[in-house]
C-alpha cells in the first residue's frame, strides 16, 4: 500500500540540499509543505519564511534537516505536543519500503575519510555488477536516491553525526565505523555525546565493520552485541580484515576463517598512505557484506580515483609538492595528512568548531617546518606550536583589504601561497590541511580548496 502524506501539514527545518529534496518528495505527495530557514529566504518552487514566524502546533509533523539542535525552539514545542519529528533518511527508508522493497542498504560513519570510504564501496559494489551509489551526506541525498528511476539495488550511505543524531528506523545489512576523534562538539555539546551520536548507527544493523587501529572505535564498540569485523593495518585475525606485508587480507567474509583470502595489493590504492589504506579496507568490508567478490574490489580500487580537495596532487615542481587537502577539516584529519609527509610548510587555521589542537601538534611536530596560519581560530594552533614545538616557524597571513569572502579576488590564498613558496626548498610538501571548517573565510571547503589550488598554479606558472 501506498504511503501517503495527503493533506498532511509538514514544517521542513532547512531549505539547503537536504530540505529541499525532502520538500519536493513530500509535495507531489499531496502534502501541504512549508520551509523555515532563517538564513536562506528564496527557493523555487516553495515559500521560505524565518523560524520565528512559525508555531510548531500549526503542523502535523516537522522535518529537521542535518545540523538543526535538538534545542530549537521549534523542536523543543514539537517535543511537548503530538507533533511528529521526522528526518530525510527515516523518510527515504519509508518510501523504500513502496518503492524499491528489495533495495539494501549499508552505510559509514566517522570523523574523518567517510566520503572517500563510501565512494569506494559503491565502486565496488558497482565492479561486481550491482547497481549502487554512494548518497546521503555526500552527492545525492537518500531520499532522491530512492526515488530513482535507476531503482538501485544498495544505497551506500554517509551518514554525519549529525544525521545520525535524529534516525530511528531506517536498517542497515552492515556499518562501518572509520573513527572517532574531536569533531563538531559545539553543536553536541562534548565528546562522549558527539561519540554516542557516532555509534547509534549500529541500533540499527547486524553486523559492524570496526576500525581496529582506533582505540574509541575499539572501546566503544565492546558491548555491541552484533557480529563484529575488524579491520587493521596489521596482521588480521580470525573473522578480521587486515594488511600482510604487501597484501590487503580477508579472514572475514571466507568460509574458513583460520585461512586467508587477497582482496587486493597495497600498491592497488591509490594514494598508498595509510589511512587511504583503511579506508579501503572499510570499503572492502562493506562489500564483502554484500558479497562482491575479492577480485571485483581489486578492481575497483585499481581504478578509483580520490575526490577533489582530498590529499590531491596538484602539481610537484623543483622536487617540491603543493597538496590540496582542503577536506581536512578537523584535527585528526590534518594529522593524517602531515603523517603522510616527512617536511611540511603547512598552512593551517579556520574555525575549530570546539576542536583542541594539541594531540595534533604533538603527534606531528616532527613533520612540521613551517606552520602558515590564518583564520579565526588559528591562535590555537600558534600556541600550541609555541609551546610544543618552539622551533617551527610561524607565519601569520591575514586577509587582504581587497579580500570578500566568495568574492573574485583572491588575494588572501595569493598571499599564503607566497609565504609558503618563498620558505619551501627541494624534498618540502607544501600542504593545505586546515584543521578547521573553512566559513569563517571561505564559502566551503571546496571553495578554500580552488582557491589555494589556483593561487599555486598563478605563482608557479
Amino acid at each position: 500500500m501506498a504511503i501517503t502524506f495527503s493533506d498532511k501539514k509538514v514544517l521542513i527545518l532547512g531549505a539547503g540540499v537536504t530540505g529541499l529534496a525532502v520538500a519536493r518528495s513530500l509535495a507531489k505527495r499531496g502534502a501541504q509543505v512549508s520551509l523555515a530557514d532563517d538564513v536562506v529566504t528564496e527557493v523555487a518552487d516553495f515559500t521560505v519564511a524565518i523560524t520565528s514566524s512559525y508555531k510548531a502546533a500549526n503542523f502535523d509533523a516537522l522535518v529537521i534537516s542535518p545540523g538543526w539542535k535538538s534545542d530549537h525552539q521549534l523542536i523543543s514545542e514539537a517535543e511537548k505536543s503530538s507533533v511528529q519529528l521526522w528526518n530525510e533518511v527515516d523518510l527515504a527508508w519509508k518510501l523504500r519500503a513502496e518503492l524499491v522493497p528489495n533495495q539494501r542498504w549499508i552505510a559509514l560513519t566517522g570523523t574523518n575519510g567517510k566520503t572517500t570510504t563510501v565512494e569506494m564501496a559503491a565502486a565496488m559494489l558497482r565492479q561486481g555488477g550491482v547497481s549502487a551509489i554512494a548518497c546521503g551526506n555526500v552527492g545525492t541525498t537518500v531520499i532522491e536516491s530512492v526515488e530513482s528511476p535507476e531503482k538501485y539495488e544498495v544505497l551506500v550511505l554517509e551518514l554525519s553525526s549529525f544525521q545520525l543524531h535524529w534516525i530511528r528506523e531506517a536498517t542497515f545489512v552492515a556499518a562501518a565505523i572509520l573513527n572517532i576523534a574531536e569533531d563538531h562538539l559545539d553543536w553536541h555539546g562534548g565528546f562522549n555525546q558527539y561519540a554516542d551520536a557516532k555509534m547509534a548507527i549500529l541500533d540499527r544493523a547486524s553486523t559492524g565493520i570496526f576500525n581496529g587501529d582506533d582505540p574509541e572505535v575499539v572501546s566503544r564498540s565492546t558491548h555491541w552485541q552484533g557480529r563484529k569485523v575488524f579491520f587493521s593495518l596489521d596482521t588480521p585475525g580470525p573473522g578480521e580484515i587486515g594488511v600482510v606485508e604487501e597484501l590487503l587480507v580477508d579472514r572475514a567474509f571466507v568460509s574458513n576463517p583460520q585461512e586467508a583470502a587477497m582482496i587486493a595489493e597495497v600498491v592497488d590504492v591509490i594514494p598508498t598512505v595509510p589511512h587511504n589504506v583503511a579506508n579501503a579496507l572499510a570499503a572492502a568490508g562493506l562489500a564483502r557484506a554484500i558479497g562482491i567478490s575479492h577480485e571485483s574490489i581489486r578492481l575497483a580500487l585499481q581504478n578509483f580515483k580520490l575526490g577533489r580537495h582530498r590529499i590531491e596532487v596538484i602539481f610537484s615542481k623543483n622536487e617540491i609538492n603543493w597538496i590540496n587537502d582542503s577536506k581536512a577539516t578537523n584535527p585528526h584529519a590534518a594529522a593524517a595528512s602531515l603523517m603522510s609527509t616527512l617536511s611540511a610548510i603547512w598552512i593551517a587555521g579556520g574555525l575549530a568548531k570546539g576542536a583542541e589542537m594539541g594531540e595534533l601538534i604533538k603527534r606531528c611536530k616532527s613533520r612540521i617546518k613551517v606552520a602558515i596560519l590564518i583564520g579565526s581560530d588559528r591562535e590555537l594552533i600558534a600556541a600550541e606550536l609555541r609551546e610544543t614545538a618552539p622551533e617551527v616557524e610561524i607565519v601569520y597571513v591575514d586577509a587582504p583589504s581587497s579580500y570578500v569572502k566568495g568574492g573574485a579576488d583572491n588575494s588572501l590564498m595569493e598571499a599564503v601561497v607566497d609565504a609558503a613558496k618563498s620558505r619551501a626548498v627541494a624534498g618540502d610538501t607544501i600542504l593545505l590541511a586546515p584543521a578547521c571548517a573553512s566559513m569563517d573565510q571561505f564559502l566551503s571547503y571546496a571553495d578554500r580548496g580552488d582557491r589555494f589550488t589556483q593561487a599555486a598554479l598563478k605563482e608557479n606558472a
